[in-house]
């Protein structure tokens, strides 16, 4: 498979050879979802909590005689049935996170990269070289190569300069990845991916071994 490789003037530099095994994979919808769900429950804080009868305040007297009143028996105004009482069965802190094979997670990320790569997202380009830290600057490289200001973003590289990190934090609609952190939630976000070349070699590297 074979893509044109661009610089910020928008010219073609260079042809790459992509992997098949990678960027020619079927559209497995199935997969994609149970990454995301995979993705989305590890991303959970977990953190929802409500409070049992022993951890609600009141007083631990009996609130009335146990018989002669007429009514149900009861011992503490923090029982569950009571307004203010503790809650039965509610959420606990816990983790959200399940496993999920790893051949699957390669699978829904091979997917999406050529299911993004068939419908013309994805932009290769030779480096992101960003000599300054400018965000006028830098959005003057990127209407160079056809993005409007108004596009999702993400822009993938084997290591993230300072330049392009602070070049692009004011602009809400970019967003800078390192290819170790690729991921299929990331694409699916955005409307238009950059990856420079060498994050091409990486990736297809990690997919052979």
């Amino acid at each position: 498979m074979q893509v044109e490789v661009l610089n910020w003037e928008n010219q073609v530099v260079e042809t790459k050879t992509l992997d098949e095994a990678t960027f020619g994979v079927a559209t497995r919808v199935d997969i994609i979802q149970r990454v995301v769900s995979w993705q989305r429950a590890k991303a959970r804080a977990g953190t929802h909590k409500t409070k049992e009868r022993g951890e609600v305040s009141g007083s631990t007297r009996k609130i009335y005689n146990q018989k002669g009143g007429g009514r149900a028996r009861h011992g503490s105004i923090k029982a569950p049935i009571f307004i203010g009482g503790g809650i039965t069965f509610g959420p606990i802190p816990r983790s959200h996170a399940f496993s999920l094979n790893k051949k699957v997670r390669e699978l829904g990320l091979k997917s999406i990269l050529s299911t993004s790569l068939r419908e013309s997202k994805i932009i290769l380009m030779d480096k992101i070289d960003i000599n300054e830290k400018k965000t006028s600057s830098f959005i003057k490289n990127l209407s160079e190569i056809g993005i409007k200001p108004n596009t999702k973003l993400l822009m993938i590289d084997s290591i993230i300069s300072d330049n392009l990190k602070l070049s692009s934090s004011n602009l809400h609609k970019v967003n800078v990845l390192p290819i170790v952190g690729i991921n299929v939630l990331d694409i699916m976000k955005h409307d238009k991916i950059i990856i420079t070349v060498s994050a091409i070699d990486n990736l297809q590297t990690r997919f052979a071994k």
